[in-house]
């Protein structure tokens, strides 16, 4: 009898452990996403724009930044490199319509 006891305890604290776990791990808000397709579908289409955008701001600031430190390296005049970045410089103007 007294061995039954000990273990419908230990059942019981685990089984308390185990609720802790799932509402820690959110499973049942996840549940409720999966029973709704379409809110699903908005979260991931508003993630995926939010992604792009963010890759786009990004590259256009490193690239900014890599073609204001080439013309940094223009001005210190090195022979031979001065004039191959020059040119890259003007390659990317003459792309993008000479905005920078």
């Amino acid at each position: 009898m007294e061995k039954e006891g000990k273990q419908a305890e230990f059942m019981a604290v685990q089984l308390e452990k185990l609720v802790r776990q799932l509402e820690s791990m959110r499973v049942a808000q996840y549940m409720e996403l999966l029973e709704k397709p379409a809110r699903l579908i908005f979260i991931n289409f508003v993630a995926g724009i939010s992604r792009g955008l963010g890759i786009a701001i990004g590259a256009t600031l490193v690239f900014a930044l890599m073609i204001e430190g080439l013309r940094q390296l223009i001005l210190l005049n090195i022979p031979g490199i001065g004039n191959f970045i020059a040119d890259i410089i003007r390659i990317v103007e003459s792309k993008n319509g000479g905005t920078f």
